[in-house]
């Protein structure tokens, strides 16, 4: 981008005020252009920036028409599809405020955000996610209205459901001129995703999203990266999740981007190569996964390829860590175009960036991909900062940190060595829990909880999270994370989770790769059932494998001594991840607990 364009757009940033003036100045510009795509019957069917403006002003005007006020709460139970952005646009648009709900979140979980939150209305896209929206709003005083894009199966007493299609039809109908004269302060509330404890409500306004919009413009509009109009962004994290909601959604729409809805993310490599994406964000476990398919892949096909490929890895690595020179050069060069043309093509063939966010990303899964070709850049942020504060640029990765802190964004480390981060971005609180907020946000710093470091470049560096940090009985302080990320980089392990509070050294509980159980019961011709095979002495002893290889890259008071096989996968289904895919130490712990406590007794 051109100095004097990147100059005069970013001018805009500084002019809008809220997110729906984004988007309606965006739809004016662009009108017949697509914005939003989503599969319909097998094709990928778009609605253009001039139907999702009509659609919201619809549905703002069928909102004002059902007595919603500026400052009201809206629930919104909704798989990230069109309907999500049309919701969330127009509920901000009367000057109510969005409060997201995971569509994992059980009848306890929706009723204390709809009770917390004290919200009017909720909406909800499916039938199936009605029946527990329904169940929860029928426990709740204040919320009488439920809108449904699906007809739900039965309706409670004291509940009124409204069809979706019947209130944008009542907009379409009424009086669409009416709107709030005062800029509304606050743009959604978005409960945190609960690793530990009730989930809390983070109370965001519209200048604190639109900040992370113009630190994410700068990091890719700055090294020439960014064709305004013209990027397009894959989607398949939940839009209630803080970074999708803006880093999927709220920038792609200020720079004017098309966005697609993956399927799945089973069928997340199968759209990639049919839309073809510039920019795609997402959380460390799916480049794990990535990671992990990609070489089984190889190790499967073998051969000259195979031989080829992990020249390619080896080399690629060899070039970001020391770089290369001489023959060395002149055969990774070459390796462009046999490996790593063919890795782009898998992504799309037009993927400028993969940004990882929401989790520490292990940093041998980081240098695989930039040793492939496949620009992967490292943020940081939690939802009380809107959520994004840094982020590593195009032009300067250093994949062991999170970069910089954006434009207009503080950070600075306490003498416990605590990241601390100060500006616009900053939520306004935990919604109804003063004593919360009073403990999070002091003297107008956030306190992040996370443990880190600031290099010579201004490079943050994340070593753990304060309240994670494991003490064993020696008095050394270990970090929980990086030696789980050593573990689940091994081929044998998919998930884990170590364990050693005070204790002589650290055990874990392991969750095998399912293709290695694949492979290792077809091998030794057994039942591929983790139930059977957890207890197995051969089965625990490959798996032992993977643990002494990850154990040989940690210190001494890293290495995991024992360990006992789970007897099923860490998932949202169980409670043991969040919905971003973080795992839930406590709930893991009340599972397990005692099993890891056997191993010390052994």
């Amino acid at each position: 981008m051109p100095d004097g364009s990147y100059n005069s757009y970013r001018r805009r940033y500084s002019q809008w005020q809220t997110l729906p003036e984004i988007f309606f100045d965006k739809a004016e510009e662009l009108s017949a252009q697509p914005m939003l795509w989503a599969k319909t019957g097998g094709d990928w069917q778009p609605l253009t920036w001039q139907q999702v403006a009509e659609q919201v002003r619809h549905l703002a005007a069928g909102l004002r028409g059902l007595g919603l006020k500026p400052g009201d709460r809206v629930v919104l139970i909704c798989d990230s599809q069109p309907e999500w952005v049309v919701a969330d646009l127009a509920i901000m648009t009367i000057g109510a405020i969005t409060v997201p709900a995971y569509t994992t979140n059980t009848v306890a979980d929706h009723l204390h955000v709809m009770r917390d939150s004290g919200a009017a209305v909720a909406i909800v896209s499916t039938a199936a996610l009605a029946e527990r929206t329904l169940a929860a709003a029928a426990q709740c005083a204040d919320l009488t209205t439920v809108i449904c894009v699906e007809a739900p199966t039965g309706t409670p007493d004291g509940i009124t459901t409204q069809l979706w299609a019947d209130v944008i039809q009542s907009g379409a109908d009424g009086d669409q001129s009416t709107y709030p004269s005062a800029r509304p302060s606050t743009a959604c509330l978005i409960y945190t995703s609960g690793t530990g404890g009730a989930p809390k409500g983070v109370i965001l306004s519209h200048g604190a999203i639109i900040c992370n919009c113009i630190g994410a413009f700068d990091l890719f509009a700055a090294p020439s990266l960014l064709d305004l109009n013209e990027e397009v962004f894959l989607s398949f994290l939940p839009l209630s999740h803080s970074y999708e909601h803006t880093a999927g959604l709220h920038f792609p729409i200020s720079i004017g981007a098309e966005i697609y809805y993956a399927e799945s993310i089973d069928r997340l490599s199968a759209n990639m190569t049919e839309t073809h994406p510039t920019i795609m964000t997402a959380v460390p476990r799916l480049y794990e996964i990535m990671h992990q398919r990609i070489e089984a892949g190889v190790k499967r096909k073998g051969g000259l390829s195979a031989k080829l490929f992990n020249r390619a890895v080896t080399l690629g690595r060899r070039e970001y860590e020391q770089g290369l020179r001489g023959l060395a050069r002149l055969e990774n060069r070459v390796l462009e175009k046999l490996i790593r043309a063919k890795v782009a093509e898998r992504f799309g063939g037009r993927l400028k960036a993969f940004v990882s966010g929401g989790a520490p990303l292990n940093y041998d899964v980081g240098v695989f991909f930039l040793a492939l070709g496949v620009r992967l850049l490292q943020g940081y942020g939690q939802t009380e900062t809107a959520p994004v504060v840094s982020c590593n640029p195009a032009d300067a990765i250093r994949i062991h940190t999170v970069g910089p802190a954006f434009p207009g964004v503080d950070v600075k480390i306490a003498e416990d060595g605590e990241i601390l981060v100060r500006g616009e971005l900053l939520m306004d609180g935990y919604w109804n829990n003063p004593e919360a907020t009073a403990e999070v946000l002091r003297d107008g710093w956030i306190h992040t909880g996370d443990i880190g470091q600031l290099d010579d470049r201004g490079y943050i560096q994340i070593t753990d999270r304060k309240k994670d940090i494991i003490v064993n009985s020696g008095g050394d302080n270990i970090a929980p994370q990086r030696v789980e990320a050593a573990l689940n980089f091994e081929p044998e392990i998919d998930q884990c989770m170590v364990y050693g509070d005070r204790k002589p050294n650290l055990v874990a509980v392991v969750v095998p790769d399912p293709e290695f159980i694949q492979q290792w019961a077809a091998k030794h011709n057994q039942a591929a059932d983790l139930a059977t095979l957890r207890d197995d002495s051969a089965f625990q002893a490959a798996i032992k494998a993977g643990i002494d290889r990850a154990n040989a890259k940690l210190s001494q008071i890293e290495q995991v001594r024992r360990f006992i096989v789970a007897d099923a996968a860490f998932t949202t289904e169980n409670a043991l991840m969040t919905p971003s895919l973080k795992i839930r130490r406590h709930m893991i712990k009340d599972v397990y607990g005692a099993a890891l406590e056997g191993l010390y007794t052994r």
